[in-house]
């Protein structure tokens, strides 16, 4: 009896782990079978500044199958900018400019330059000493629209300027590129924006080309309710507590279990004490059909080590360098 009771057991445990998973959709454009995608964060926010059109044509250049990592906020009146701060003090000259205050009209009618790197030593992110630095590249050097190797038929915006850009600019720009989207602004104001994200994803049908994330449960419940209702192939990534599930389930052999369909996990390499970065995680995420991105590697060594063990994208502020690690092998 004790001898079928173990057999009923190991048969359970053995079907729990190779019967297939729940997965969001059959296919899943950020797996990668070879090399793992360039992700270029803000677009390689230490080549250009970053969230701007101009870092996004330049990650373009380096490699046209770039993926792109966006950060997005709504304006006062309504319109999804590129920021990764709730606040324009570190991008600009601005000071107490709270996104979500200002109008995009504002932006566009003063030429404001999101070309600083500025400290942020004030609550909230605020830039409250009015110390003003442009943006210099990882050689120390300040680089200019005019500095970007454009696509045929595509001229700088502005000759000195990085101008406002909106999540329709790169829609518009990059058609047929991979994106991560991340929605920034929390509560009421994030559910808006994440309306008008959808809007737009609606309008240039981006639906499978786009990978929305956010930090803020009550948001990421919105992508589910939405993926469950109206649009079932909407692709997400798990915030913190969703990952953190996803992995201790998976070192329990338990992830049949897991409750949620992200198509992506996006994850630091390390968590405390945890290694992010094992065979187990990364095999068992692509049973459920989930690719599995890296923030944020800017050294040679973690880029070799996550294509080895099978990440599917590396995210990175620098694009340019992992493109000089792949084609090592080539």
């Amino acid at each position: 009896m004790r001898l079928k009771i173990l057999a009923i057991i190991a048969a359970t445990f053995l079907l729990i782990v190779i019967i297939p998973k729940p997965q969001v959709r059959e296919d899943n454009p950020f797996r990668s079978e070879g090399d793992p995608l360039i992700i270029a964060h803000g677009g390689g926010n230490q080549e250009f500044p970053d969230n701007t059109l101009e870092a996004y044509f330049n990650a373009y250049s380096v490699n046209p199958n770039v993926m792109l990592e966006i950060d997005v906020n709504m304006t006062a009146d309504g319109v999804i900018i590129l920021s990764h701060d709730l606040t324009l003090d570190r991008k600009t000259n601005l000071q107490n400019a709270l996104i979500s205050d200002i109008t995009y009209t504002s932006l566009v009618e003063n030429e404001v330059d999101f070309g600083y790197s500025n400290p942020i030593d004030g609550p909230n992110g605020y830039n409250v000493t009015g110390e003003f630095n442009l943006y210099t590249n990882w050689e120390g050097n300040t680089v200019t629209p005019l500095d970007v190797t454009y696509p045929e038929g595509v001229e700088a915006r502005h000759p000195e300027k990085f101008l406002v850009t909106t999540l329709e600019d790169i829609f518009i720009h990059f058609p047929e590129s991979l994106m991560s989207v991340e929605i920034k602004q929390s509560g009421e104001l994030g559910l808006e924006a994440f309306d008008k994200v959808l809007a737009l994803m609606v309008e240039y049908d981006m639906i499978d080309q786009v990978v929305l994330g956010s930090f803020h449960r009550e948001i990421v419940d919105q992508f589910i309710a939405v993926q469950e209702s109206d649009h079932p192939n909407l692709m997400y990534a798990p915030q913190e507590d969703g990952v953190r599930l996803f992995y201790i389930m998976t070192r329990a052999y338990m992830s049949l279990f897991y409750p949620d369909k992200p198509t992506t996990l996006a994850i630091p390499t390390s968590s405390g004490n945890l290694d992010l970065t094992t065979r187990q995680l990364i095999n068992n995420a692509h049973r459920h059909n989930i690719a599995v991105h890296y923030w944020t590697i800017n050294d040679p060594e973690t880029m070799r080590l996550l294509a080895e063990r099978g990440a599917d994208g590396i995210i990175t502020d620098r694009p340019t360098l992992m493109q000089e690690i792949l084609d090592e092998d080539e």
